[in-house]
């Protein structure tokens, strides 16, 4: 199961447009939202401190922001026979333009489309049904230890702390990053962990 941002898709040119929408330089936007993680509170209090209400943009996702090895990661757990699906806090469109882009995923969904949203016990609940398998058989592939890694361990879940994009950085240096089942760099990573596996390599 994979996160959406920072996960299988590259959020800079969004958040690049957001900034120019609100007047600020990507570069101040970035610098705060990094200061905002690093103080464990929540990114959206950036617009309470630029002075701006939260622009309204187009939550489109482009091939183009996909990280480079998004897809072949999918195909490599596929491919060693794992059910995979894509499920993030994300908006409705978030899903119809994963599915648009060609993920060969068994099932893409989000929190606006499930009506609930990481960290809530009830969206991880949610990826054990539609999987349906017992939670010990998931692993959820996140970025993030407050949203994604510490929820799905308490829940259950296996999980694969992917350390990248603003979160994964910060978060993969403190001490509960070793929560985590598996901590990679890139999804190039763990599609070679899926390879190892299907070879019965140790």
């Amino acid at each position: 199961m994979f996160d959406v941002g920072e996960t299988l898709v590259d959020e800079s040119r969004m958040w690049a447009e957001q900034a120019h929408a609100a007047g600020a330089t990507p570069f101040t936007l970035m610098g705060l939202i990094g200061a905002l993680i690093e103080r464990d509170e929540p990114h959206h209090a950036v617009w309470d401190i630029l002075g701006v209400a939260r622009p309204t943009v187009g939550t489109e996702i482009r091939s183009s922001d996909l990280y480079p090895d998004a897809f072949d990661c999918l195909r490599a757990a596929k491919g060693v026979g794992f059910k995979v699906g894509i499920a993030g806090n994300q908006p409705s469109a978030a899903s119809k333009c994963l599915r648009s882009l060609g993920f060969d995923a068994d099932f893409v969904a989000s929190s606006m489309e499930w009506g609930v949203a990481k960290p809530s016990v009830g969206f991880f609940s949610r990826i054990v049904g539609v999987s349906r398998v017992a939670p010990g058989e998931v692993l959820y592939v996140g970025d993030r230890l407050d949203n994604d890694i510490l929820p799905a361990a308490d829940f259950g879940l296996r999980t694969a702390l992917l350390r990248r994009g603003p979160w994964g950085q910060i978060h993969s240096q403190r001490a509960d990053s070793s929560r985590a089942d598996l901590r990679v760099g890139s999804l190039s990573e763990l599609a070679s962990m899926f390879r190892v596996r299907s070879t019965g390599a140790s």
